[in-house]
């Protein structure tokens, strides 16, 4: 499946001769998948069967999609009005039992979909073919700009992906030297105020000091799972299918793998990492927040 981003646009028209169908979609960002439809009163009842079709070609995002019909005779569609007289009546009644005054909104009956009905089953079954086949038209040339816009965000991660790989082993290569280093001075440190207390400094007392500090310091597992994540991030990119969340969920872990790097090692020149490693993450977090 293609890495997709939940942005797009798509737009089909087809003139079949009796009528003219124009779909038009526009999606933006959401946690799951959210549907608004604006059909026309010959549709509304098709919505459940659109939906159906359109959740072949999409899993989430807030996405519009609009019908306009044009017919080139007189329209199909027949209005239920023993039906709509019998709604509002009770309307009325109820407004009156609580001593309101009810006003009638004719317009608001065009929305009310039970209230429309075609001409006939078959000419319903053939609208219906006709719309369908338009829908699936639309929704290609959405996922089309969808997946256009999704090639330019992959090129952007990846580059970013590549950058945070090459400041891991640049903390592969300070760490060593920063653990000797700090063995160095606390030796040292021990030492000096030994002297100054007339004694000396035992090398086996400073040698099990020295392993609980490494083991304080060492960040090898870290740096271990960091690479890993990385590994992970390209290998979603590849297969694209829930991207998005994948690639969120990863994001997320390798935050504070590098986090606790930073934590564990005191040093000016990796924490200026660390910091720089912590803003790529969130920016790649704002990017594939993006992506389905």
């Amino acid at each position: 499946m293609p890495l997709r981003s939940m942005t797009g646009f798509g737009r089909f028209q087809r003139d079949d001769g009796d009528v003219v169908q124009t779909w038009e979609i526009r999606s933006v960002n959401s946690r799951f998948l959210d549907l608004k439809w604006k059909l026309p009163p010959q549709a509304r009842n098709m919505e459940a069967r659109f939906e159906k079709i359109v959740r072949r070609f999409a899993s989430r995002g807030r996405v519009e999609i609009s019908l306009n019909l044009q017919f080139s005779r007189v329209s199909r569609v027949s209005f239920d009005a023993a039906q709509a007289s019998a709604m509002l009546d009770a309307v009325k009644a109820f407004a009156s039992s609580r001593g309101d005054i009810f006003e009638v909104n004719y317009m608001a009956l065009m929305h009310l979909a039970p209230l429309w009905t075609s001409g006939g089953e078959d000419d319903d079954d053939t609208l219906f073919e006709s719309l369908v086949s338009g829908l699936e038209a639309a929704l290609t040339d959405w996922n089309e700009s969808r997946e256009t816009e999704a090639e330019s965000l992959s090129r952007d991660l990846e580059t970013r992906f590549s950058r945070m790989a090459e400041w891991i082993s640049a903390i592969e290569e300070r760490a060593p030297e920063v653990k000797n280093a700090r063995f160095e001075q606390v030796r040292e440190r021990l030492a000096d105020m030994l002297n100054n207390l007339g004694g000396e400094l035992e090398e086996s007392r400073f040698l099990q000091e020295m392993v609980i500090m490494a083991d304080k310091l060492d960040v090898t597992e870290e740096l271990i799972r960091l690479h890993s994540h990385l590994m992970r991030l390209a290998s979603l990119m590849e297969s694209g299918e829930d991207a998005g969340r994948k690639l969120d969920f990863t994001l997320q872990e390798s935050f504070r793998e590098i986090n606790t790097c930073g934590n564990k090692i005191q040093d000016a020149q990796i924490s200026r990492i660390v910091v720089d490693c912590k803003n790529e993450l969130e920016k790649c977090r704002e990017q594939v927040q993006n992506l389905e």
